[in-house]
């Protein structure tokens, strides 16, 4: 599990705005450069610090530096390298890292506002005004390495934005036309078909919509989400995304609401919905909703084998792109361990005691660190 964020920290000389800054051990960057980063110090450095970066940082003592925004980290933040982009709040003696080069797991929250409120919701909405964030991204857009794989955009939904989630993915595309983006959307506002054409309009290069669909039964779905009609409208989302040229991943998060009727979900998107990209079949999270609900989600992974079995391997075989995210190995049938993926973001994914030994970890993609909260009886390493 990797921190990203740090509070309480001693900023030295602050400004009263918030900084965003690409991370560089540079000290020798042109000064026309110096404004948009952040100079991390080494423990070595002896020579004159130069003026002109936007903040100052080390995990080391430098207590005699007193230029303008220099923080000391925590040893927590000593990952820190060349590339990265984070926020620094002077005032408040804050910082967040919101971008890691190396990492293959960087997401964007573009808005905490929601027209859904799913039962198990990892980002419980707030109906507040964010648009901020919008501008933060903005600026954080021309920092990011050219060579990223790919960048995610999650919510709250995303297209509650309007006019400015189309401007930020044609931002994206313009400034990292290599880099793939997948968007998190419930898809319902989709079922606008001028939204979805004005998104594939854009003709961004690597583009994947991940929507959620829970059942084939329109009321299930609509429970789980809690919005009545929601069925209906993400249905509908995904077929005028399609229509616009626009890649689908159709997302299913396996809990006791619905798990019972995947098998069936799995045949109704092989008569219904063959043409979506990718069918992701997902274990749960125990964050946000999911805690004040989990006796109602709850079911040991262990009790829903053969349903998830029977749903891949359906999916599997009409041609359909599938993968198992969020579970272990040990709790995934034997016939379907090879759509598993490594899914878990590096930030919050753990292994549990019962792994040590294991001997096939390096293919495991383990936990959530919340899964300390509850987790299987059937977690068994292999030997």
């Amino acid at each position: 599990m990797i921190e990203l964020s740090a509070s309480g920290l001693k900023v030295k000389n602050p400004t009263s705005e918030r900084i965003i800054g690409r991370v560089t051990r540079n000290a020798a960057l042109p000064a026309p450069l110096r404004h948009q980063h952040f100079l991390l110090l080494a423990s070595s450095n002896t020579a004159p610090i130069p003026l002109g970066f936007a903040g100052y940082g080390t995990v080391n003592d430098h207590s005699g530096t007193s230029h303008q925004n220099f923080v000391q980290l925590p040893e927590t933040l000593a990952y820190l390298d060349e590339g990265d982009i984070l926020r620094l709040s002077p005032a408040a003696g804050q910082i967040r890292v919101l971008y890691r080069k190396k990492s293959r797991n960087n997401n964007f929250l573009l808005t905490e506002r929601c027209n859904s409120f799913c039962l198990m919701c990892s980002q419980p909405p707030r109906d507040i005004d964010d648009s901020y964030i919008v501008n933060q991204i903005k600026e954080c857009i021309p920092l990011i390495d050219l060579e990223t794989q790919e960048i995610g955009l999650t919510g709250g939904e995303p297209t509650l934005l309007g006019d400015s989630f189309i401007e930020l993915v044609k931002l994206f595309k313009n400034k990292l036309p290599r880099t793939a983006l997948h968007i998190l959307s419930n898809g319902r506002n989709f079922k606008s078909r001028a939204l979805a054409e004005r998104l594939g309009s854009i003709h961004h290069p690597d583009v994947m919509l991940g929507i959620p669909l829970y059942s084939d039964i329109s009321n299930i779905h609509d429970f789980v989400v809690q919005a009545d009609g929601a069925y209906d409208e993400t249905i509908r989302g995904i077929l005028n995304l399609k229509a616009s040229g626009v890649r689908v991943e159709v997302r299913v998060v396996i809990h006791k609401q619905t798990y019972q009727r995947l098998p069936e979900l799995a045949r109704f998107i092989t008569r219904n919905l063959t043409f979506v990209d990718h069918v992701a079949l997902m274990g749960l999270e125990i964050t946000g909703f999911t805690k004040a609900n989990l006796e109602a989600l709850w079911i040991d992974p262990w009790d829903y084998r053969q349903q998830l079995s029977d749903a891949a391997l359906t999916l599997n075989r009409f041609g359909i792109r599938t993968s198992i995210y969020n579970l272990p190995l040990c709790l995934v049938p034997e016939p379907v361990q090879r759509f598993s993926v490594k899914s878990i973001s590096d930030w919050k994914n753990e292994y549990m005691p019962e792994c040590d030994g294991c001997t096939r970890m390096h293919e495991c993609g383990g936990f959530f660190s919340s899964a300390k909260i509850r987790r299987s009886a059937k977690i068994k390493a292999f030997s």
